[in-house]
C-alpha cells in the first residue's frame, strides 16, 4: 500500500504544482539561446539558434519538465487564457474564457480524453472550427438576417414558439433552427426553445451549445467530433460533421483548408502535433 508523503510546512501550494506553460513551440519561429517553448505539456529552453527542431528530439532544447498551460483552471483545461487569446486576438468581449471554462463541465470528457497530445488536439479542434464559424469569434449571430425566418420547421409538434425568424445562428457553433435550439435546451436543462436568445446573451449557455453539438451530434457525418478526435480519426472527420455535406468530398475546398490551416495554427499555440487524415 503506498503512504502518503508529508510536505514541510514551509512548502506552499504553488512550489507543488505545475509550471505554468510557455507559448507553444512553433516550427516557423527563429528561437535564440534562452528563449522558452512548452511542447507536448512541456516546457524547454533553447541552448542556441534552432528553428524547425521539434522540442523533446534534438538536443538543442532543454526539457525544464511538466508545465500546467499557465493561468489553468483546477480542472486541468489544457488551453491557457494566455493561450486563448493568442488564438483569438479580435475577439468579440462577449466570447469569455471564463464562460467557456463555465460550459465545460456540461461536458467533462471534451479535451480530458486519453494522452495529453489528444486532448490539447481536441481543444485545437473545437476552437478551430469555432473560429471559422465565427470570424475568429467576432460574430455572435448569423450575420444574414435573409435568412432568420428560414429556420422554423413547423412540421415539429411544438413549432417555433419564439416566432418564425427566432432560430438563426447564434453562438460559438451557430446554432440554427427550432429542432437544434429544442434538443440542446433538452440536454442542457435550459428552455432554449422559447428563450433563444439565452444563447446570444449568455457566454456560458453560448459555449455549452457549442459543446453539445461537438459532444452529441453527427450532423452530415458518422460520428461526433468528440469522437472522431478521441478515436484519432483526424480533424477532417469534424468538418465533416460540422458542415460536410457542403463542404467535403470537393464541395468547397477552399472552406476546408481554411479550417485546417487554423487548426494546425491552434496545436502550435497548444505545443502539439495535429495527427493525420486532416482533410475530408
Amino acid at each position: 500500500m503506498a503512504l502518503a508523503v508529508l510536505l514541510p510546512a514551509s512548502t506552499s501550494a504553488a512550489a507543488t504544482s505545475a509550471a505554468a506553460c510557455a507559448t507553444g513551440w512553433n516550427a516557423s519561429t527563429v528561437y535564440w539561446g534562452g528563449d522558452t517553448a512548452s511542447y507536448n505539456g512541456r516546457n524547454y529552453t533553447a541552448k542556441w539558434w534552432t528553428q524547425n527542431e521539434r522540442p523533446g528530439t534534438v538536443d538543442v532544447w532543454a526539457d525544464n519538465g511538466a508545465c500546467g498551460g499557465g493561468g489553468t483552471d483546477p480542472s486541468g483545461f489544457v488551453v491557457s487564457e494566455s493561450q486563448f487569446n493568442q488564438m483569438f486576438p479580435s475577439r468579440n468581449s462577449f466570447y469569455t474564457y471564463n464562460g467557456l471554462k463555465a460550459a465545460l463541465s456540461a461536458y467533462p470528457a471534451f479535451a480530458n480524453t486519453g494522452s495529453d497530445t489528444i486532448k490539447r488536439q481536441e481543444a485545437a479542434a473545437f476552437l478551430a472550427n469555432v473560429s471559422h464559424e465565427t470570424g475568429g469569434l467576432v460574430h455572435i449571430v448569423e450575420q444574414n438576417t435573409a435568412n432568420y425566418p428560414h429556420y422554423c420547421d413547423t412540421s415539429q409538434s411544438y413549432g417555433c414558439p419564439a416566432g418564425q425568424a427566432a432560430y438563426y445562428g447564434r453562438g460559438p457553433i451557430q446554432l440554427s433552427w427550432n429542432f437544434n435550439y429544442k434538443a440542446a435546451g433538452d440536454a442542457l436543462g435550459i428552455d432554449l426553445l422559447r428563450n433563444p436568445w439565452l444563447v446570444q446573451n449568455d457566454a456560458a449557455v453560448a459555449w455549452k451549445t457549442g459543446l453539445w453539438y461537438w459532444n452529441t451530434q453527427n450532423g452530415p457525418g458518422t460520428m461526433t467530433p468528440h469522437n472522431a478526435m478521441v478515436n484519432s480519426r483526424g480533424f477532417g472527420e469534424t468538418i465533416r460533421s460540422i458542415n460536410g455535406s457542403l463542404e467535403c468530398n470537393g464541395g468547397n475546398p477552399g472552406q476546408v483548408q481554411s479550417r485546417i490551416a487554423k487548426y494546425q495554427a491552434f496545436v502550435q499555440i497548444l505545443g502539439t502535433t495535429p495527427g493525420g487524415n486532416l482533410s475530408c
